[in-house]
C-alpha cells in the first residue's frame, strides 16, 4: 500500500491535505462550469419540442440545476482566494451540497427526460 503509493509521482503521500483541496476545488470549478453549460443546452433544446407540463417541468429542473451550478463556481472562486481557512472550509462545505444537490437534480431531470421525451 504505503510503498507503491510513494512510488506514484503525485501520490496522495507525497502531497499536504491543502494542496489536494485546492487541486479538488479546481477540478470542481471546471465540471461545474461545464454541467452548468450542458444544463443550459438541455433547457434550450427543450424550448424546441411541442411544450408539455412534463416538458415545461424538466426545463425548469435544469433551469435549477444550471443556477446550483452556477452558484458552485462563484463559491470555488471565493474559497479559492479566500485567507480564512475556517470560513473557506465552511463554503467548501456549502459548495459541495450545492454541487451533490445540483448533480442529484440533474440525474432525475435526465431520467424524467428520457422517459418523458423519446
Amino acid at each position: 500500500g504505503r510503498v507503491a503509493a510513494r512510488l506514484v509521482k503525485g501520490a496522495p503521500a507525497e502531497r499536504p491535505p491543502g494542496v489536494w483541496v485546492r487541486e479538488e476545488l479546481l477540478q470542481l470549478l471546471s465540471l461545474s462550469g461545464t454541467l452548468a453549460g450542458l444544463s443550459v443546452t438541455v433547457v434550450a433544446l427543450m424550448h424546441t419540442f411541442d411544450a408539455n407540463a412534463t416538458t415545461t417541468i424538466i426545463d425548469d429542473l435544469f433551469a435549477v440545476c444550471a443556477l446550483l451550478f452556477l452558484l458552485c463556481t462563484y463559491g470555488i472562486f471565493t474559497a479559492l482566494r479566500m485567507r480564512r481557512s475556517r470560513l473557506a472550509r465552511m463554503l467548501v462545505r456549502v459548495v459541495d451540497t450545492l454541487f451533490l444537490v445540483g448533480l442529484t437534480l440533474m440525474t432525475a431531470a435526465g431520467f424524467m427526460m428520457v422517459y418523458t421525451v423519446w
